[in-house]
């Protein structure tokens, strides 16, 4: 789950350079219901460029209905695991956005993974390309013939989140002139790093322990200062840096809630799921929120 520290110079680089998000609302352009119920999810692996020198193994969690991909065609989430973690140690989240309408991609990064031969935090700089490299592949296997998720990818419709050294990650790849189909962010105990939030505006939701001893309550603070586009602010108080992301902790309903509706309004452009957001959050001396998602 990423417990160990993030280098200086990335603490220092978000605090120094988040620029500030272009003018403009970047509220989700279309109107489209989100899936009402739950599914069945299915998963799947593959390794992205497995003969580069980066080559990048990604688990992608989807809506299943009788073994296969659901019907119809689904937002995707592409999410950052933190440093010294993997992609299924986040799976108590990511397999419940995929139940709740929505593909899930997450890579596994080569140096900042566990178990990863060359083990480097400073490596954290170059996640946010390969992050991009999972969303070109994506866009690419929708029109594959024969593939099974082909025709099933809403690939005008994507999101960035990640955890700790995925929460950098996840920001840098809001940079000038990122892709529009990079609709929304979800920032979970991380900030900005150099050239962060800026480009088209999109929504972003930062989610953050108030007693984070690896990444400070202060860095996500900053960080969603920064932004001028719509951003919300979900406090996890007297909590850590991650085990709220653990289902049965404490504040893990309040975080579900809360990111699975944000997803549903930014990607399917679910008013409802707006209105409920405030709702999703409130849990008495267990959360506090802060929203501008609205302006």
């Amino acid at each position: 789950m990423g417990a160990r520290r993030l280098l200086a110079v990335l603490m220092t680089a978000l605090l120094a350079g988040c620029a500030p998000a272009a003018a403009g609302t970047g509220a989700p352009a279309a109107t489209r219901r989100a899936p009402e119920g739950t599914y069945a999810v299915g998963v799947r692996t593959f390794t992205l460029d497995p003969g580069s020198a980066r080559p990048l193994p990604v688990t992608v969690w989807y809506p299943a209905e009788g073994g296969e991909v659901a019907r119809g065609r689904f937002p995707v989430v592409v999410y950052s695991h933190g440093l010294d973690s993997l992609p299924e140690l986040h799976a108590g989240l990511t397999t419940r956005w995929a139940a709740a309408g929505f593909v899930v991609a997450a890579p596994a990064f080569p140096h900042t993974r566990r178990g990863a031969a060359r083990f480097t935090r400073a490596d954290v700089r170059h996640q946010p390309a390969d992050g991009w490299r999972v969303i070109r592949h994506l866009v690419r296997l929708d029109g594959r013939r024969g593939d099974p998720l082909a025709g099933h990818l809403d690939v005008a419709r994507f999101a960035a989140a990640g955890h700790s050294a995925g929460g950098f990650t996840t920001a840098g790849m809001f940079t000038s002139g990122h892709a529009a189909r990079l609709r929304a962010g979800v920032i979970i105990a991380g900030g900005g790093i150099a050239g962060s939030f800026a480009g088209p505006p999109a929504p972003l939701l930062f989610v953050h322990g108030t007693a984070d001893p690896v990444v400070p309550l202060a860095v996500g603070r900053a960080a969603f200062r920064r932004t001028t586009g719509p951003a919300a602010f979900l406090s996890v108080l007297g909590q850590g840096h991650g085990e709220y992301l653990v289902p049965g902790r404490p504040g893990f309903a309040q975080v579900l809630a809360t990111t699975t509706d944000f997803l549903r309004w930014s990607l399917y452009g679910d008013a409802d799921a707006l209105r409920r957001l405030p709702a999703d959050a409130r849990a008495p001396a267990l959360t506090g929120y802060e929203s501008r998602l609205d302006q």
